[in-house]
This record gives structure tokens, C-alpha cells and sequence, in this order.
């Protein structure tokens, strides 16, 4: 009888559960699994860091609906992968984390790298466990997948120690494994559609909030049916754009605190009432908002505020059924009420002070001028990622995004970093699923330096990305060249240096010369047009474009400050 190791078993059940993509760091003892998973036919993607691997499975789920899975090595492997597993909980995206762990005859005695790798890992994830033999291997691997997906989805674990891994039986000895059915969908209560629908068509100012769960579920087309049938305005959270077009005349985003803050009716959908929805309390909002929330979830109904009507459902039935039930009642909000011409005026209010920047492109530039002139030259509905501070929050609003699912950015557990594991991942995603589609990587020159070195990995693998290094030389903002040096000049320097300070426009397209390409410096929009246009020829591998702008530069003010909340 044929026999048969660890690693081709895991590798196989892998397979079998749809895994396709595993990226990861290879080392003791996984380097014969790295191998087992190409031979299994899974693209495996050698990383140059935990986390960022674990940064790209997870976008590599969110994008395609199937966990990707991370394949790192024992103790230190395991807890640097940690922070991308906590990033994928929070942020609700299914991933699958393999970890190599100390062989069993080890633990207790001083064994290389050992450590309580299922325990470390449980916090950070929905499934922790260490299949106890061979035999056993394909059943967790299976409910793994399932977990990871069924419900609210999330990070996973399974624990590989080295000697199982090592340890050979024969083919009949490993019993088959049925793959998770279709994803179960939850329909809503019929009362509470209906109850939903009475307080949308008695609402004077509603407001429909769109969140990445809706991405999620692919619930595209019943959210824009609801949209255009209706003509009640929407705002969209960060990954919820492109669900309805940013482009779509029902957007407001432009008017996102006055829209806010004077909605009597807020239709949750796909979105929580976290921090970036500053929790749906005052003075962000009205003291006596209705909300409607839909949620996958019950856990997650009622959470921070009381809702009006909370319905556990999957968004497809229950976005459907509300259209419909507004349909027959023949309701379409009036274009032409208070609430609309009070949010059009808003919309137009800050569209002339956007302008206004965007239109100076004095240097050093600033962000609006920035990527206001990097959207007109940008190929048509590009994956955008992007993740920095001002680089992130100010581009969301500038950089335009017409479909679901084309922009990945820091999330709702705001992780620095992940901008490079995510465009990898988008990246893959559009050579196998959108070949004629491009991915830009919009990083702040803080947050590119979490995971830089990645842009060798992009190398590698032949990833057509285009990194934009938003260059303010600073975390938030840096200082100008000479204000830096003298500082420097005048005692120890880690006294005296700033801590939001780095090296003053950093030349981090020189980065390319390491792999004999060339990068592009910028310091004017006609540089950075013509950069980005000579990029976009490039299709095998990253270019990257070091953008510099003011250290000072900022946002447009605003009416709040980040973070306002109520404290009673």
C-alpha cells in the first residue's frame, strides 16, 4: 500500500477545501510542507514577514470569498503572525494560519522554539486546535475552512507539530473528507422587514450607511436596487465604497458629519457602530436617531447604541426585502425635501474647499493637489489599497471607487502595514481573476516602512504593483530640511530629534535600484503624472513612486475632532 506523510495529508485536505493560495515564511519545520502545497497544486507565495503574509491571505479572502491560508514556522513564526491574525478577526475576513510547532517528544524539555502556539493563538481567532494524528489531519483542516467562513468569518489555526508532519502511514489509513457545503444564507424576520420599512417611509432625514460587509456578502446589486429605487441618500465606510459607486448622485459622502449628525433614520448595512461610525452617539448624532441595523451577527445587534429594529440576516435577502417592501408601498424619498437641499448644500460647500487645494500645486505639493491629479491619470477602476494616516483618510476621499471591493486600506482595527501583503494579494487576484485590471498601492512613507521590503516579494513573483510613497517625513507630519537639522545639531539626537520625525524625503524609489530598476522621484504634478503613466507600462513587477510633499501639509478643517464621542 502507497504510503503517505504529514505534509502531503495537510497539503492534500488543503486542496481539497478549496484552499489556492498559501503565503507564508518557509524554515523548521514547514520547509517539506511548503513543498507538499505546490505539489498539491496550491500557489504557495514566499513572503519576507509574518504579518505581511498574514496581511495578504486575508485580503486574498476578502477578494475571492475562500480563506487564504499562512504557512509560518514555530514560536517566533507563530507570534509575529499574531497581529495579522487579530487584523483579520476584527476585520472579519477568513483566513487560515498553519503553524509548524515544536515535535511533541520535545515539549516540557527546552525543545527549539517551543511555545503554547494553540493557546497563544485562540484570542486572535474563531478555531484553534492541533489535530492529534494523522488520520485526523483532513477533519480539522475541513472545520477550519467551515469556521472561518460560516457566520461571521475570521482567522483560524491549526498547529502542525514537527513530528507529525514527519510521521508516515498508509493512503487507506486517511479517511475522506466531505468540503463544507454552500455557505448556509439567513433570511430576516418578516416583522421586522416590515417594522424597517414603516420607519425608512416615515423618516425626514434618512440615511443609508454602507459598510465592507456588504462587499463581503456581494450584496452589490441589492444595495444599489435599494439606492436608485428609493433615492434615499448613502454614505459609504472605507471598504464599503464602490458597493454603490462613489460616483452615484445619491453619494454624500462630501457632507459625512452634517449627514451624520442630523439623520433621524440610519440604515446600518454591513457596518458597525464602532469607531469609525464614532459609535452612534452624540454629538456625532442626533440624541434621538433610529437605527436599523442588519447583521450577520446577533451578537452584534444593540451593540453601543439601542436599535429601533435589529435584524439577523444576510444582507442579500434582507437588503432585497426592504426594497421590495418600499416598492410597494410606492415610497421615493423626495429629491426636492429640506433634507436633500441641505445636503447638497453641504456637498457643495466642501467640494469648493477641496478644490481649492487640490487646484494649488505649488510645491511642496500638498495631499489634496496630490491625489486629485494622480485620480486623472489613474486606468479605470483599479484596486486601490492604501493605508497612513492623512494619506489614507484624505486620498478615500479624493480617489474614487466605482466597484465593490476595490479598496484596502488599514480596516476597522487601523493596522499600519498591511499595505504591501494586501496589494500582493490583489495583485494575484487580478493576474488569475481581472488580468486587463491594475493594483495601486497608496502608502504613507511611515506606514510603507512597516513592510518595505516586501516590494521584493512583488519582484519575485512578477507583481505588476504601483507603490505611490505619499513622502511627508514624518508619522502624521515630519519637518523641513533645515528646521530637522538643526535640531539634530543641537544635543543627543534621540533627545532632540521629534518622535513623529524621519529622515527628511527619504529616497525610497532608489529601493528599485536593488533589483536593477528604476524608481521615480517626485516633486511636482507633472512629474508625478508622467511617473505614473511610465508605471503603468511596467507589468512585470512594482514600481515605486516617492512623491514628496509639504511635511506641514494637513487636512481641510474639521467640524470634529477625530475620535469625538460622547463620554457619558
Amino acid at each position: 500500500m502507497e504510503e503517505i506523510d504529514g505534509n502531503a495529508i495537510v497539503a492534500q485536505a488543503l486542496k481539497e477545501q478549496g484552499i489556492e493560495y498559501v503565503f507564508g515564511i518557509c524554515g523548521f519545520p514547514v520547509i517539506e510542507l511548503s513543498m507538499a502545497l505546490q505539489t498539491a497544486g496550491i500557489h504557495y507565495i514566499g513572503m519576507r514577514n509574518e504579518q505581511a503574509a498574514c496581511y495578504a491571505a486575508q485580503a486574498i479572502g476578502y477578494l475571492t470569498g475562500v480563506p487564504g491560508g499562512v504557512l509560518v514556522v514555530s514560536g517566533p513564526g507563530l507570534l509575529h503572525v499574531c497581529a495579522g491574525m487579530a487584523n483579520a478577526q476584527v476585520n472579519c475576513w477568513p483566513v487560515l494560519v498553519i503553524g509548524g510547532s515544536c515535535p511533541q517528544d520535545h515539549e516540557g524539555i527546552g525543545g527549539f522554539q517551543e511555545c503554547y502556539q494553540v493557546e497563544l493563538a485562540r484570542p486572535y481567532c474563531k478555531y484553534a486546535a492541533r489535530p492529534p494524528s494523522l488520520s485526523l489531519i483532513p477533519q480539522h483542516v475541513e472545520k477550519a475552512v467551515r469556521l472561518a467562513t460560516y457566520g461571521r468569518p475570521g482567522a483560524v489555526y491549526l498547529d502542525f507539530p514537527g513530528n507529525l508532519l514527519q510521521a508516515r502511514t498508509t493512503v487507506d489509513q486517511i479517511p475522506t473528507q466531505y468540503t463544507s457545503p454552500e455557505i448556509p444564507l439567513a433570511f430576516p424576520e418578516p416583522r421586522r422587514i416590515e417594522e424597517a420599512v414603516a420607519l425608512l417611509a416615515r423618516a425626514q432625514n434618512p440615511l443609508v450607511i454602507v459598510g465592507k460587509g456588504a462587499a463581503y456578502a456581494r450584496a452589490e446589486p441589492e444595495v444599489r436596487d435599494l439606492i436608485d429605487s428609493t433615492n434615499l441618500p448613502f454614505l459609504a465606510t472605507p471598504m464599503g465604497k464602490g458597493v454603490v459607486p462613489d460616483t452615484h448622485p445619491n453619494s454624500i459622502q462630501p457632507a459625512r458629519s452634517l449627514a451624520l449628525q442630523r439623520a433621524d433614520v440610519v440604515l446600518l448595512l454591513g457596518a458597525r457602530l464602532n469607531w469609525i461610525l464614532h459609535f452612534g452617539r452624540p454629538p456625532r448624532y442626533r440624541s434621538d436617531v433610529k437605527v436599523i441595523q442588519i447583521d450577520i451577527t446577533a451578537e452584534e445587534l444593540h451593540n453601543s447604541v439601542k436599535s429601533s429594529v435589529a435584524i439577523q440576516s444576510d444582507l442579500k435577502p434582507a437588503v432585497a426585502q426592504l426594497a421590495e417592501g418600499l416598492k410597494m408601498r410606492g415610497f421615493v424619498f423626495d429629491r426636492r425635501s429640506d433634507w436633500w437641499t441641505d445636503l447638497n448644500k453641504k456637498i457643495e460647500d466642501n467640494k469648493k474647499k477641496v478644490e481649492e487645494m487640490a487646484l494649488d500645486i505649488s510645491e511642496p505639493l500638498n495631499y489634496y493637489a496630490v491625489f486629485h491629479h494622480l485620480q486623472q491619470v489613474l486606468p479605470q477602476n483599479p484596486i486601490i489599497v492604501s493605508e497612513g494616516a492623512n494619506t489614507m483618510d484624505i486620498g478615500r476621499s479624493i480617489l474614487m471607487n466605482d466597484l465593490p471591493r476595490h479598496r484596502l486600506d488599514a480596516g476597522t482595527f487601523g493596522t499600519m502595514g498591511v499595505g504591501l501583503g494586501f496589494a500582493i494579494a490583489a495583485a494575484l487576484y487580478c493576474r488569475h481573476f481581472q488580468p486587463e485590471k491594475r493594483v495601486i498601492c497608496v502608502e504613507g512613507d511611515s506606514a510603507f516602512g512597516f513592510s518595505g521590503m516586501e516590494i521584493e516579494t512583488m519582484v519575485r513573483y512578477k507583481l505588476p504593483v504601483v507603490i505611490v510613497v505619499v513622502n511627508n517625513s514624518g508619522i502624521y507630519g515630519g519637518l523641513p530640511e533645515d528646521v530637522y537639522n538643526d535640531l539634530q545639531d543641537s544635543g543627543e539626537v534621540t533627545k532632540v530629534t521629534p518622535p513623529t520625525s524621519l529622515s527628511v524625503s527619504t529616497r525610497y524609489e532608489n529601493m528599485m535600484n536593488l533589483f536593477g530598476r528604476k524608481g521615480f522621484y517626485c516633486t511636482s504634478i507633472s512629474e508625478l503624472q508622467n511617473a505614473v503613466k511610465e508605471a503603468l507600462k511596467v507589468t512585470d513587477g512594482p514600481s515605486i513612486i516617492n512623491v514628496i510633499i509639504s511635511p506641514s501639509a494637513d487636512r481641510k478643517p474639521q467640524t470634529f475632532s477625530w475620535l469625538t464621542e460622547s463620554k457619558l
